[in-house]
């Protein structure tokens, strides 16, 4: 059914052939099947085993995360996961596997200045406040009124209380506050294909024209993450797509603007990594570009597909 869907968009459909080639099959296997829910247990409000004694009391089967210690994939529930008073009191938060990693490899301490600079609706920004252990400070942005409300919500209810909100175009923060944070988080807002599985509403938009539209804000967003990066920090840039253009070309631009961005490797237990493309039909990218990582669900069960670069902002 799923495969009958994408035909009806014949340029996301030759994207997907193109890309994933003789894996193509596998891909559309993985399309049809839904994925385990997971969730983050929320450490400033409760011990990780003390929500899981309360979970499995009620008829969920937790299975632990390797890379992540306060994550667990959720293998039977009673009802709809987030209908129990323990998620409405903020003791747990419904995040996807993928969406777990950013936070994990930026690694950000107590006491640092950390910037998310596209962070609604806060599953990451309340991520990195556990482990700073509510110290320090977040500033979690966005642009859009309803996601802010959301973000705050979250914020909120998750017991953060290190975490300003700020409504404010993304481009402006290297401007505004050049070599300022320790760690600097950009989920970029991208053509979300790693989700398809979720969301087939992707098929009746994708195409060139979105693509070229919303690589102009990441090649911003990622400029200007970098340009407030103190020198010595980390930065990540992730999006949730598959699309070359919106991951391996935005890094490799940040290599042309930036000569003192260095691209780090990285691996995590439990996850099984495809090194990123260094040549994309006409494009060729900087070599160092493979160390970036890419999730493909077909080699990942209940993983979204992702894409994942961690680099280092040199002294210039």
């Amino acid at each position: 059914m799923k495969e009958e869907l994408l035909r009806k968009n014949v340029e996301l459909s030759n994207f997907l052939h193109n890309y994933y080639g003789e894996e193509y099959p596998k891909f559309v296997e993985v399309m049809g099947k839904r994925l385990r829910p997971s969730i983050r247990v929320n450490s400033l409000k409760i011990e990780r085993e003390e929500l899981r004694r309360r979970l499995i009391s009620k008829g969920f089967k937790l299975v632990p995360v390797p890379f992540y210690e306060d994550g667990f994939v959720v293998e039977e529930l009673p009802g709809e996961i987030g209908n129990t008073v323990e998620h409405f009191v903020g003791y747990y938060y419904v995040q996807g596997l993928s969406s777990m990693i950013p936070p994990v490899l930026l690694n950000p301490a107590p006491g640092e200045k950390v910037l998310d600079i596209a962070s609604a609706p806060g599953s990451k920004a309340t991520q990195m406040a556990q482990m700073m252990k509510n110290t320090g400070v977040i500033v979690a942005n966005d642009i859009d009124v309803e996601r802010i409300k959301a973000l705050s919500n979250n914020i909120d209810r998750m017991g953060v209380l290190n975490t300003i909100v700020t409504l404010e175009q993304g481009y402006r923060f290297g401007q505004l506050y050049p070599d300022t944070f320790d760690r600097v988080l950009i989920d970029a807002p991208c053509s979300a294909l790693g989700t398809l599985n979720k969301n087939m509403e992707i098929v009746k938009w994708w195409g060139r024209e979105k693509i070229g539209r919303l690589m102009g804000a990441q090649k911003s967003l990622i400029l200007s993450g970098f340009d407030a990066l103190k020198p010595g920090g980390l930065m990540v840039y992730s999006t949730c797509t598959i699309t070359p253009e919106e991951n391996e070309y935005i890094v490799n631009y940040l290599l042309k603007e930036r000569n003192n961005a260095e691209i780090l490797d990285f691996q995590l237990p439990g996850v099984v990594f495809r090194s990123a493309l260094i040549h994309w039909e006409r494009f060729y990218f900087h070599p160092s570009i493979a160390k970036c990582k890419r999730i493909e669900t077909h080699h990942n069960p209940d993983f979204e597909g992702f894409f994942i670069a961690l680099v280092k902002k040199l002294p210039s």
